[in-house]
């Protein structure tokens, strides 16, 4: 079927292939050379300087990685007020649709379900190791994704070839901080950001950002569902912060399995449970830290499965060594002090309000220990601000109050409509005629 409500000078486009909020892909095919690719473009007419940024650096960091298990980016080009990405069409369709496609084969095919769990569990396997290899190579350019889930990862029907799209927001950084932001605003999709993409751990993020969520992502596949659902965001935050996932190892209502009554639900192997729950860690340092060593554990299980039927139960990470020399983030020395501000905000959260000073010389972690209160305010859906009296910046009265409130303010504004007009009106109850003062410093 023709698309023709969209003419792009040098192409046909035949489909449309997926249509966010932000995005529009199509598939085409070039006119010089009849190649098939697929085409993304913005679907604002007058994108942002942001959004034209993400489109550069998704074409700057794909087209210089030279990987069978990462989609080839063949140019970038102008259309209207915005930019065009052109990228190979390798007959893919994202997992999630692969999966759901496969259910109603089986369905149709009265599969049974004893047939059904090797088949399924060698096809997951398979997929899993194959990302395994497209990690290792991000790892060894020196770039996070930071958006892995079952959407952006191809999976050709015939051939099982697999790759990985979508480089809008990956960094070419060994490792970034994440600034605490609405979470409306975060990159990354919510249900399967890591603990520390949250901008709410007091942890940076490096490369095993991406095997928190490549443990979502596996945990979605064996069960059928996410580990943490809710329509609320800083209650999704939460869970991904402190909340441990369901266990995978009962038996759930799977994808591939065919819905009848009276069929028996498919149970995974304890050990891939294991493997999954060390991938969702909280802290970086638990899971993974090589996707090599994550791959030698995939490959014990598919070879367990294809000799005996069966993947049997074995210690898992034996060669799971990491190249680079990491120093946990975690806080040391500082126990006491943290507690007593976690009991500071605890009676705060009990509507009795306090004030505490953290003082001491510069580069000794007043901000990381003041950064350990984040986890129980996501818990109680609370906003964190904090300003800080510069030594270089004390002709200014009132400086850090400034600071802070300024944070709440931008904050607030990546809430919704109702929401702001809440605080609007508490606002101006609490300041009356002094709220044009107020103004006049924090915007």
């Amino acid at each position: 079927m023709l698309a023709t409500e969209i003419n792009i000078s040098g192409y046909y486009v035949l489909e449309k292939l997926y249509d966010s909020s932000r995005t529009l892909v199509y598939r085409a095919v070039r006119e010089h050379d009849q190649q098939p690719v697929v085409i993304k473009l913005l679907k604002n007419p007058h994108p942002s300087f942001s959004e034209l940024l993400q489109f550069r650096n998704q074409y700057r960091i794909a087209k210089n990685i030279n990987f069978p298990g990462i989609i080839q980016t063949y140019s970038l080009e102008p259309y209207k007020n915005g930019l065009f990405l052109v990228m190979e069409d390798m007959g893919g369709i994202s997992l999630n649709k692969y999966f759901t496609n496969i259910e109603n084969i089986t369905s149709q095919n009265n599969i049974l379900s004893s047939r059904l769990t090797k088949v399924f569990l060698e096809e997951f396997l398979l997929i899993a190791i194959s990302l395994c290899d497209t990690l290792d190579a991000l790892y060894h350019h020196k770039i996070i994704h930071k958006d892995i889930k079952p959407a952006n990862i191809l999976i050709n029907p015939q051939t099982k070839q697999i790759k990985l799209i979508d480089f809008s927001i990956a960094s070419l950084l060994n490792r970034e901080i994440q600034n605490l932001t609405n979470p409306s605003v975060l990159e990354g999709t919510l249900g399967y950001i890591s603990p520390e993409q949250t901008g709410r751990m007091n942890r940076g993020i490096d490369y095993r950002t991406d095997f928190y969520s490549l443990g979502v992502t596996f945990y979605e596949l064996l069960t059928g569902e996410l580990p943490f659902q809710s329509n609320d965001a800083m209650e999704l935050l939460h869970c991904h912060i402190a909340k441990n996932p369901p266990e995978i190892s009962k038996p759930h209502p799977n994808p591939l399995l065919v819905k009848e009554r009276g069929q028996e639900e498919q149970e995974i192997p304890q050990v891939l449970e294991d493997i999954v729950m060390k991938l969702m860690a909280k802290n970086a340092e638990d899971r993974y830290q090589s996707a090599l060593g994550l791959k030698h554990d995939l490959e014990i299980c598919l070879k367990q499965l294809q000799e005996t039927g069966a993947i049997k139960y074995f210690k898992i990470a034996q060669r799971d060594v990491c190249e680079r020399f990491i120093i946990p983030e975690k806080l040391y020395g500082r126990e006491t002090e943290v507690q007593e501000l976690l009991a500071a905000f605890d009676r705060a959260s009990k509507d009795k309000s306090e004030l505490k000073l953290v003082a001491g010389f510069s580069g000794i972690g007043k901000t990381a220990i003041i950064n350990e209160v984040h986890k129980p305010i996501v818990k109680q859906n609370g906003y964190f601000i904090r300003g800080k009296f510069d030594q270089f910046n004390r002709n200014s009265p009132l400086d850090a109050c400034v600071q802070a409130f300024r944070d709440l303010m931008g904050q607030l504004l990546g809430e919704t409509d109702a929401q702001l007009s809440i605080w609007k009106s508490k606002i101006l109850t609490v300041l009356g005629d002094n709220a044009q003062v107020i103004v006049d410093v924090i915007p």
